[in-house]
């Protein structure tokens, strides 16, 4: 049967309407190992009620930035905010950049000590001079010197770092560099990569987490929810206020509260929450942030829909899975970055 030109033209013309609209509830996104257990679960409580599909691939940090900028994800996720070159990059290729903070956590230092029952102390100079390799065995002098009562063995330190680059790495060594003059003396750098002088390196944070969990004597920086998944031991950190602080939610918080408090966040919102004042802050807190282009196309409402979810209902989610929350006023700030996609 011969299908009239009319009726013909009317239903390519459907098809072609109707082909757009589902690939605008597709998003995809990558980048932070970080948000990855939280993502997921947000991506998954989103998509029930809201439907469309949300592809998120942890890839690390740098990745996440340089995959939203060539284009090839909607959005990325890094712990690290943007540099001013990676921004002008981003610029030249697609204009204006948006940062949203989605939510707070810790990274641990946590380490392979059989036999060690008590959770060890660290300081910012005693944890420089271990990654620096000047510090080599666990009853070194310094380690004992602040952790009191403990029978520290004579193991000899492995230090484990990222091989990827990661936000993480970004957070661990702003922290270093600020405690440890040797650290910029000898150049090794802050950032996602850094020059590191000794120990090995793994991808991602899963492959720091599983190199830890078999190497006794090791010591790494992980995310708190790999450390506290895994059941690896973590260390307290000596904070700005002299207090050695654990991480958790509320000390993540601490440090949150007190950035926001001192209005020591830029409108951009590229802010560091390292060292952050408080008796109670825990001074190795961060931030991952979703970055984007403000001009998004045909996905630009479904990508403003679900980073918003995030930023409201989405929060509720984040305690139960060892992160923390974005203090009121910092949900504010990230929303009006979100209403300038389009």
């Amino acid at each position: 049967m011969r299908i009239p030109t009319q009726v013909a033209a009317a239903v390519l013309l459907l098809g072609v309407v109707g082909a757009p609209a589902a690939a605008q509830d597709k998003l995809s996104g990558s980048g932070s190992t970080f948000i990855k257990p939280i993502m997921d679960k947000w991506i998954a409580e989103y998509t029930k009620t809201h439907g469309g599909a949300i592809n998120y691939q942890s890839q690390g940090s740098g990745a996440g930035v340089n995959q939203m900028t060539d284009k090839a994800t909607d959005f990325g996720c890094t712990d690290a905010f943007m540099k001013p070159q990676q921004i002008k990059k981003a610029t030249d290729s697609g204009g204006a950049v948006v940062h949203v903070p989605l939510a707070m956590g810790a990274i641990a230092v946590a380490y392979n000590l059989p036999g060690v029952k008590q959770q060890l102390n660290f300081t910012g100079p005693v944890l420089a001079d271990i990654f620096l390799g000047k510090i080599t065995q666990w009853d070194d002098p310094q380690l004992k010197a602040i952790n009191p009562g403990v029978a520290l063995p004579s193991t000899a330190i492995a230090t484990i770092h990222r091989a990827d680059a990661s936000g993480s790495t970004a957070i661990f060594t702003e922290f270093l560099s600020k405690h440890s003059p040797d650290w910029k003396t000898k150049k090794i750098g802050v950032g996602t990569t850094v020059s590191w002088p000794v120990g090995a390196a793994e991808n991602q944070t899963a492959g720091v987490a599983g190199a830890i969990t078999k190497s006794a004597g090791s010591i790494g920086y992980i995310e708190l929810f790999y450390a506290l998944q895994n059941k690896i031991p973590f260390g307290t950190i000596e904070n700005k206020d002299g207090k050695f602080i654990s991480p958790s939610m509320d000390s993540v918080s601490a440090a949150g509260a007190a950035k926001v408090a001192k209005n020591d966040v830029p409108p951009d919102l590229r802010y560091s929450l390292v060292d952050a004042p408080g008796a109670a802050s825990y001074p190795l807190s961060g931030t991952t942030w979703a970055v984007a282009y403000v001009n998004q196309g045909s996905r630009g409402k479904a990508l403003k829909d679900f980073l918003t979810w995030v930023l409201h209902e989405g929060q509720s989610y984040a305690k139960g899975m060892d992160y923390a929350p974005l203090p009121k006023e910092l949900v504010n700030m990230a929303q009006d970055n979100v209403n300038k996609i389009r």
